[in-house]
């Protein structure tokens, strides 16, 4: 593979099913192929940082060693602000079970029933990085958050994660009520993955000219 085109295969590392579907929905127009890290027998990374930042690289890094690929990582979670910015770094292991969405916002919602509507705020963050190789020293981090408030119950089905307890004021709605297209547009990842899309086309435009890629 030449250095300046992207791979046409980048794993991703997480076994999350909602992520991986929004990340080929996104990167489908540029011929890129984003697979799971489970297709390779990858565990998960042991995510011992201390930030978003740091617990991407740790993913990419982790999942471009054992597989020899490209690897995109994604440390995303909820800031709500009455909480002192928890549940943070720690959102998908919240309320002690890995991936435990009903535990994670049950928990949210006990710790929140006397606060009022307007101490609510809260956003969503997402930090991605794309690791080219294990060695890689100059990963590519993008960041980007989405803002609104905490409901007081949970609403929607569509989405993962805390999303039936984020409310959008634009939309007045939850997240979990918006549709999957609306969502990959406005959302905190959705908005990460347009910056790194825009990065890695000008980092690889050979690659985004032959696919005909509209950023």
């Amino acid at each position: 593979m030449s250095a300046n085109l992207l791979p046409s295969k980048i794993v991703l590392a997480s076994n999350n099913a909602g992520k991986l579907r929004e990340f080929n929905q996104l990167f489908s127009d540029a011929g890129i192929n984003i697979v799971p890290q489970s297709q390779f027998n990858v565990k998960d990374a042991i995510e011992d940082g201390l930030s978003f930042v740091e617990n991407a690289i740790i993913k990419a890094r982790h999942a471009a060693k054992i597989t020899q690929h490209p690897a995109i990582a994604d440390d995303s979670g909820i800031e709500i602000d009455a909480l002192n910015g928890e549940p943070g770094i720690y959102s998908a292991r919240y309320s002690g079970e890995h991936g435990n969405d009903k535990g994670h916002n049950q928990l949210v919602l006990q710790k929140m029933k006397e606060i009022p509507h307007t101490q609510r705020s809260a956003r969503f963050q997402c930090v991605l990085a794309y690791m080219r190789h294990e060695s890689d020293p100059t990963p590519l981090i993008c960041q980007a958050s989405w803002e609104g408030f905490i409901l007081t119950k949970e609403s929607g089905t569509n989405g993962f994660g805390y999303d039936p307890l984020f409310y959008v004021p634009e939309y007045q709605s939850s997240s979990a009520q918006l549709s999957k297209e609306l969502k990959n547009k406005i959302s905190h990842r959705g908005k990460a993955l347009q910056i790194l899309l825009a990065a890695l086309k000008e980092k690889y435009p050979a690659s985004f000219n032959c696919n005909s890629v509209n950023l």
